[in-house]
């Protein structure tokens, strides 16, 4: 089982109408696609409900996650809190990175929000993080970055960590069941 790629789920946190987020979703899962020991479930919840079954089976067959969040008035969307606060033990003893995007902080402050409430749930937050400040200006067109090798090589950073926290994890909880 260790040897398996690790399901990762990447929770898009934003939900308002025009929102940039898909463009750095798909630039995320590219990352992810080159990737042999990780396969990403993308839970975007424009598109699905976190009261639904779905949501919480998905969230908890996953070995780890990675949550892409604007930042909105200083922190994170409520829409991505609710959907936290669904559910609790599925997210336990599973590690967490953040690709965040935004105006000068580029989500930074969401993403310290966010690394409390994950830390009362339990999980371990990865401390590399990927963000885009004045995000719509550094992507062109297609949804390319302008600045391509840093970035690629920021997000091989943070999924490297995660796969390393990922393998290590899933092997704890299946040699003994994680309970608080």
């Amino acid at each position: 089982m260790s040897s398996e790629p690790l399901h990762l789920a990447m929770l898009v946190g934003s939900t308002r109408p025009g929102r940039f987020a898909p463009v750095i979703r798909d630039w995320m899962l590219h990352q992810v696609e080159h990737r042999e020991d990780m396969k990403a479930d993308i839970i975007d919840l424009a598109e699905t409900a976190p009261t639904s079954e779905d949501f919480a089976t998905r969230i908890d067959t996953a070995d780890a996650f990675v949550v892409v969040t604007p930042e909105y008035n200083h922190s994170y969307p409520g829409a991505l809190k609710t959907a936290i606060d669904t559910l609790h033990a599925p997210w336990q003893a599973k590690p967490v990175g953040f690709v965040s995007y935004g105006g000068l902080s580029g989500g930074l402050r969401a993403v310290e929000a966010l690394r409390t409430v994950f830390a009362e749930l339990h999980t371990v937050t990865i401390r590399e993080t990927v963000s885009f400040h004045q995000a719509p200006q550094r992507f062109d067109e297609h949804g390319k970055p302008h600045e391509a090798e840093a970035v690629n090589t920021a997000a091989t950073t943070l999924l490297d960590q995660l796969a390393w926290w990922g393998r290590a994890l899933r092997r704890a909880r299946i040699a003994q069941p994680y309970g608080t």
